[in-house]
């Protein structure tokens, strides 16, 4: 049997690996392995990322809603077992942006869970 050599196949994976590494510096963007390489590294931290990004913006909306309960003389913690206690059941997204776009909204959501 001849020998097979994987000349268009081998082509193919090569440019199909240095396009998605486009616009990296330098060598990465140039050469197969070290391509390779950074595409495997780029993968990784997207990867961890994408769950990352949810914990900032949690931590984020939980330093807004914080911040307003201060202005209005409660402390955080307070506030959302309040919350809790009424029956009241938002999440930390739309009362962050509730303390943003409407404070008069904000600060009933305040005494409600005050009077709990």
């Amino acid at each position: 049997m001849p020998r097979v050599r994987k000349g268009a196949a081998r082509t193919k994976a090569r440019r199909k690996l240095l396009r998605k590494a486009r616009g990296y510096y330098g060598t990465k963007s140039r050469h197969k392995q070290q391509a390779k390489v950074a595409l495997m590294r780029a993968g990784q931290f997207a990867y961890r990322d994408r769950r990352n990004r949810k914990r900032d913006y949690r931590r984020l909306w939980i330093t807004r809603i914080s911040a307003a309960c201060r202005m209005r003389g409660t402390r955080y913690n307070l506030f959302m077992h309040g919350l809790q206690q009424s029956g009241i059941a938002l999440n930390r997204k739309m009362l962050s942006q509730i303390a943003i776009d409407d404070p008069a909204a904000f600060d009933k959501l305040v005494d409600a869970a005050k009077a709990a």
